[in-house]
């Protein structure tokens, strides 16, 4: 082929090439625009409910009981639409202060180095065991465990389990919330300190160091990321919990948590929602500032170990 039917060639393809890349940027512009209209849709969608409690724990208590909290904004300045009443009220009368003590008492867990890098027989079948205790129901597991905390248990009369009588006590809720924790923290350290690099394990092995010191010396530091996206997950479950702090610590009020002393605010007839809404978004805040602190973890430590290679 002469150089004038090449040069002919390439000006034939060009128009073809051009075409095909606008027709690859119009569709990953398309695709672009769905993806955003459908992020944004989600998003309003999350934050409507909110941005409802928002407004009500702001509002008048009879304009809450007369008119949905979206006429607030037909007239954003008229006298006695807005008041902070709600949130000194829901401070003082609702005992909120004390409850919000009494949740950070609460909220306050191991590691999975050994079955990432000791060796011992039945190692991954105790693994899979483990993992496996993630779908079993907290719901099936409370009564039971409350009844060993009051009882104990024995066997042939000999005692298994002896009387601690923790029932009432934030310690019974601390072992209920690490016991039901352990399973998804060990998923997701096991699966981090597996894709640390072998090498700085084998020389700390070839200096003398033991597993004590490899794990508080190395692994422990290197495993911060994933520490901290396990931390959030068990603190918002622990902060938000309910169930598992009524049965263990009841309703009485000098061991009363958050998430009890909100449902209790609400009366038998459903008013007060003014207050409700206060206390809720009151609630919200150390969640938040958790997850804000923590979030530039949160990401490398879920997604540590997906990938090796």
């Amino acid at each position: 082929m002469s150089l004038a039917q090449a040069g002919d060639v390439e000006e034939a393809a060009e128009p073809v090439v051009a075409a095909s890349q606008g027709r690859g940027v119009g569709e990953v512009r398309k695709g672009g625009w769905f993806v955003l209209l459908t992020i944004v849709a989600v998003c309003v969608l999350w934050l409507i409910p909110a941005l409802g409690v928002l407004v009500t724990s702001f509002r008048n208590g009879d304009l809450v009981n007369t008119s949905g909290w979206w006429t607030a904004f037909a007239h954003p300045f008229q006298a006695g639409e807005w008041t902070v009443e709600n949130y000194r009220s829901a401070l003082d009368a609702g005992g909120l202060g004390n409850s919000f003590l009494n949740s950070l008492a609460v909220t306050i867990p191991s590691t999975a180095y050994a079955f990432s890098w000791m060796d011992f027989r039945g190692r991954y079948l105790l693994f899979v065991t483990v993992v496996g205790l993630l779908v079993v129901p907290l719901q099936m597991a409370l009564i039971p465990i409350l009844k060993l905390y009051v009882n104990g248990a024995t066997l042939f009369d000999y005692v298994v389990f002896p009387q601690l009588h923790l029932n009432g006590t934030f310690l019974a809720v601390w072992l209920a919330h690490t016991g039901f924790g352990l399973p998804l923290a060990v998923y997701l350290l096991r699966n981090y300190i597996g894709s640390l690099p072998s090498s700085i394990i084998e020389s700390a092995k070839i200096d003398g160091a033991d597993h004590f010191t490899i794990f508080w010396r190395l692994i422990v530091p290197l495993s911060v990321p994933a520490l901290a996206a396990f931390a959030i997950f068990q603190f918002l479950w622990v902060w938000n919990d309910l169930l598992v702090a009524y049965v263990f610590l009841g309703g009485e009020r000098s061991v009363q948590v958050l998430t009890l002393n909100l449902a209790n605010l609400v009366g038998s007839r459903g008013e007060n929602w003014q207050l409700l809404t206060s206390a809720a978004f009151i609630s919200m805040a150390l969640p938040l500032i958790v997850f804000f602190s923590l979030q530039k973890y949160f990401v490398r430590g879920l997604t540590a170990g997906a990938v090796k290679g």
